[in-house]
């Protein structure tokens, strides 16, 4: 047992030592009692309702021994077996995914505790006990803070938490990876495609659509296993008997998006892409399912709310479609389908932003059959967890990879970080490693990017030479899914915040972006131990075709395009894959809050996004073909090969590309000048011209239309700001001196009086004529008929005449003295003009 429950173990069970307790548990069954500590737990516990059995019920540590002892289910190992006599909260008592075990280096800890006595009788340097789902103690210390094992003491890993507005079906699906035996090519237009015009639902029939989606001007408040409670209704019509042909449709499941399907014809049927949760924008992830299909039978399918005005489809690409009966029976998988491919702008116009339609037309392989159509390869959070569950149960791979949380999403998700490299054998050479970043998937609807990450992990996880000798010289961060939360629920680009993650790396708002937060933060700890060599964040694109990386400029002449030398050798590596020439190391200004970026202003010099195609390749042998899964995943084994060429102790090959690089430069330099009809002499020091001039802009996405703050905060914003406005100061002037000062002060009072003097006339207008004139007055009226010749002496004398007249109307019109510090002319002038006032009041 544990020095920290010694003392009550002795209480409450005389003179028994402790050793012959633990040999028999069942003394100790028979005579332990409640904990106060304990007490105090199940009664906070059961007030936030995460228990609901009775106090008795719930078993103590000392019973719970002897269960696990003759209870293979509850064994020391970890195993996750549920008792009937402990109900837990409803949201824990989900669908669990999969039944899971300790390694077995956690296996042999606990059976060496088990067998030596001194270990459970000597002083611990902790007393933090961990407590298991059934209030016990488990022999362990804890594991420091975010620093969370991948397989937790409480259970088995969870299903995946969707937010409570959205229903989920209760279907677990699965898709066989499988590569096309043959290229699959390009589609080629032959300039017949038809055009369809749009009907929408007022002259068709609406025959599935989701209700329930929350949309802009909501914000994400909670989530739960399974999404939306309740029972799932069915939004898809109901078949009228076997000779009803209508598709039946389908995308309540993990990473699917359709909003809506109307059939306007008996084949043809016109769809609507859910946005991103919590917005109005970022239509172009779709993954949906047809069932009832009819064999040879053409079939047209349009999408008609798309926001890009470029697409690939343009150039060639066909969508996917995957079969369950060729699945099931031939093996096969998804594979690029349709004809008369289009892409064209949509013909209605309600004034708000233009849409793009997608439509294409498809024969079924199979009555009866269950398929469906994607943008591109699904990978979801699932099939992550699926994968790093075989990591974690690998007796080998687990020896050198370490799962852990990075930390938890919006919708309590886990983030998870894979710390990969082989264990040194001193500190010295673990102190000497260099490390590596790879993240994926902060866009969610870009799947490319998890099928390329995928690839590194089989090869970086594989006991190939070069695997093991990169394990040996870097330490791998892997961030494989950085939204999970996206993923879970079909988005394109945003997260549950309603906000492209990919803009916010320099938040401070660790509620609002955990999962950036979190990531920047294990980035910049990570900086402070050891040199970061490289940082790469996977993406997919919409508009170009091949595998690019955008890069920054480095401005240190010492290292002058050394950021352009991997993109380089990753092109050799993979020649039919990867395009340098569409690589672009530009900086833009609206860029600045990506993952890229921000990495390279913490001090990684080679910072990229890889871009890789929904499309194909334009290269070599694989030229107007699209790509598949494995290609995708080779490229994942060339960043590897590529880092190895990269950090070669012989600099041969990098000082060859170096030397490549500057000659490609002058090429571009000159092309540049020759299009702008000047002369250059590319002896002289023409590597001072600044590569941003020649570079065009990286073409990016319209992501910064999701910039800014999260949903939620958007209205408090608005409040805060209405504040400030109310209560805004002038901003303060700067100090002057003091006969600054007393010359803006004259001249305040002097602009006030001559306002006054010139107000006169309206006062002698409203006079009437029987009316007599007292003092005042009657000063006003000799002012005012001596207007004229006073302003003339305002023209002629200047300064002098205005401090004459304003002395003159300070001692007719009030009682006040003349402020000390006036000058003794003014004084003077006063005393003058007394006289005549008083000869004027006397007559």
């Amino acid at each position: 047992m544990f020095p920290a429950l010694e003392t009550e173990l002795k209480q409450e069970v005389g003179t028994l030592p402790l050793r012959e307790l633990h040999r028999n548990p069942v003394l100790l069954d028979q005579k332990t009692c409640p904990d106060p500590y304990e007490d105090f737990m199940y009664h906070h516990l059961q007030y936030y309702g995460y228990f609901k059995a009775q106090r008795g019920s719930l078993p103590n540590s000392a019973s719970h021994q002897h269960v696990r002892k003759n209870n293979p289910r509850y064994g020391l190992s970890g195993s996750f077996g549920e008792r009937e006599d402990v109900i837990p909260d409803p949201l824990q008592k989900e669908k669990l995914l999969w039944p899971t075990c300790l390694s077995s280096a956690a296996h042999r800890q606990i059976e060496a505790v088990s067998r030596d006595p001194l270990m459970l009788s000597s002083p611990l340097k902790s007393r933090q006990l961990l407590h298991d789902e059934f209030g016990e103690v488990n022999p362990c210390l804890r594991e420091p803070r975010d620093l969370f094992a991948f397989f937790p003491s409480s259970g088995p890993l969870q299903a995946p938490r969707w937010p409570i507005e959205c229903e989920v079906i209760k279907e677990n699906l699965h898709h066989i990876e499988w590569v096309p035996p043959q290229p699959e090519y390009f589609y080629q237009p032959t300039g017949n495609e038809k055009l369809p015009e749009i009907v929408g639902e007022e002259k068709g029939t609406v025959v599935y659509q989701l209700d329930s989606v929350p949309t802009e001007g909501s914000y994400f408040t909670s989530s739960r296993v399974g999404g939306k409670r309740g029972i799932i209704r069915e939004p898809a019509v109901m078949l009228q008997g076997p000779e009803d042909n209508t598709l039946l449709f389908e995308s309540r499941f993990e990473s699917g998006n359709l909003q809506k399907a109307v059939r306007v014809d008996t084949y043809e049927y016109e769809l609507t892409l859910r946005t991103d949760l919590y917005t109005n924008k970022h239509t172009q992830w779709f993954y949906f399912r047809v069932q009832n299909t009819r064999k040879d039978t053409t079939y047209r399918f349009t999408i008609v709310n798309l926001l890009k005005p470029k697409s690939l489809y343009t150039v060639g690409m066909k969508p996917l479609m995957y079969s369950e009966l060729d699945a099931n029976t031939h093996n096969i998988g998804w594979r690029r389908e349709g004809n008369e491919i289009r892409y064209y702008k949509n013909n209605t116009d309600d004034g708000q932003q233009p849409f793009y339609c997608l439509t294409w037309t498809i024969q079924f392989p199979h009555d009866q059959d269950t398929c469906f159509f994607a943008h591109f390869y699904p990978y979801t959070y699932t099939d992550l967890q699926c994968y790093l569950l075989s990591v974690a149960n690998n007796p080998v791979q687990s020896q050198f990879c370490k799962l852990r949380t990075l930390c938890r999403s919006l919708a309590g998700n886990t983030v998870y970080l894979l710390t990969i490299t082989n264990p040194s054998r001193t500190p010295r050479e673990a102190a000497a490693k260099k490390a590596v970043v790879l993240s994926a998937r902060v866009h969610p609807g870009e799947s490319n990017g998890s099928w390329i990450m995928k690839g590194f992990l089989d090869f970086i996880l594989s006991n190939s030479p070069d695997a093991q000798l990169l394990r040996d010289i870097f330490v791998f961060k892997v961030v494989p899914m950085l939204n999970p939360d996206g993923v879970i629920v079909g988005n394109y680009r945003c997260s549950l915040a309603g906000r492209d993650l990919n803009r916010h790396y320099k938040t401070i708002l660790k509620e609002s972006f955990p999962c950036i937060w979190y990531t920047r933060n294990m980035v910049k700890r990570l900086l402070e131990e050891r040199e970061v060599l490289l940082y790469c964040d996977f993406h997919g694109h919409s508009r170009k075709n091949n595998i690019f990386l955008y890069g920054c400029k480095n401005n240190d002449r010492k290292y002058w395009l050394h950021e352009r030398v991997f993109p380089l050798m990753l092109s050799k590596n993979a020649p039919d894959k990867f395009s340098f020439q569409s690589c672009n190391f530009k900086v833009q200004k609206c860029k600045e809050g990506t993952g890229r970026v921000v990495m390279w202003r913490m001090g990684i010099l080679n910072s990229y996004t890889m871009e890789s195609t929904f499309g194909g390749s334009t290269l070599g042998n694989k030229r107007d073909t699209h790509f598949t899964i494995e290609d995708l995943k080779s490229l994942g084994y060339h960043v590897c090969d590529t880092l190895l060429d990269f950090c070669d102790p012989d600099r041969t090959k990098f000082m060859q590309c170096l030397a490549e690089l500057k000659e490609l430069l002058k090429q571009e330099i000159h092309k540049k000048f020759n299009e702008l009809g000047q002369d250059m002499d590319l002896e002289g020091n023409w590597s001072d011209i600044s590569l941003s001039d020649i570079e065009s802009s990286t073409s990016g996405s319209d992501s910064s239309l999701s910039d800014g703050l999260p949903v939620h905060l958007l209205s408090m914003a608005d409040e805060v700001n209405q504040k400030k406005k109310m209560y805004k100061k002038k901003k303060k002037k700067p100090l002057r001196t003091r006969k600054q000062r007393n010359e803006q002060y004259q001249k305040n009072n002097l602009m006030r009086e001559l306002k006054l003097i010139e107000d006169a006339p309206s006062q002698l207008r409203g006079r009437d004529k029987g009316t007599s004139l007292d003092p005042s007055k009657m000063t006003s009226l000799i002012l005012t008929k001596n207007r004229e010749g006073m302003q003339e002496m305002l023209t002629t004398n200047g300064g002098a005449t205005i401090r004459h007249e304003v002395c003159l109307t300070r001692s007719i019109t009030s009682d006040r003295s003349i402020p000390r510090g006036r000058d003794s002319q003014c004084r003077a002038v006063q005393r003058e003009a007394q006289t005549p006032a008083k000869s004027q009041l006397q007559i």
